[in-house]
């Protein structure tokens, strides 16, 4: 089993930035890759961004098209992933929720193997 738990969320204005940091602990040793996800009031969860390694080898960040060239993902270390969030919009006011799993084949929330709790973050306009 792997626990996420993810900090870093809050209140912020539009054009302002967040860094949102997910720490994993457990058998972490299994996973392949983590992401975040975000889910807005009435809306259905959706893909952010999401890195993937083999070994030591860490591979390209994809990243969903609605926050390219504004969010970035980076894998601190072995157990944490953070998520820059720059020139933030109304729009990205969302419950924000790191995931991990263990053979990833593809982004998407029902492929996922663990979960954390998630953090809000509200962009006021």
């Amino acid at each position: 089993q792997v626990q996420l738990v993810e900090s870093g969320g809050g209140l912020v204005q539009a054009g302002g930035s967040l860094r949102l940091s997910c720490t994993a602990s457990g058998h972490t040793f299994t996973t392949a890759a983590m992401g975040w996800f975000r889910q807005a009031p009435g809306k259905e969860r959706e893909f952010v961004s999401g890195t993937r390694w083999s070994g030591d080898n860490t591979y390209n960040a994809d990243d969903a098209d609605s926050v390219k060239g504004r969010f970035s993902i980076s894998r601190d270390n072995a157990n944490r992933v953070s998520l820059q969030m720059n020139n933030l919009k109304p729009e990205d006011t969302a419950v924000y929720y790191c995931s991990a799993v263990e053979r990833w084949t593809a982004w998407y929330g029902s492929g996922m193997d663990y979960w954390g709790k998630g953090t809000l973050v509200t962009v006021s306009s």
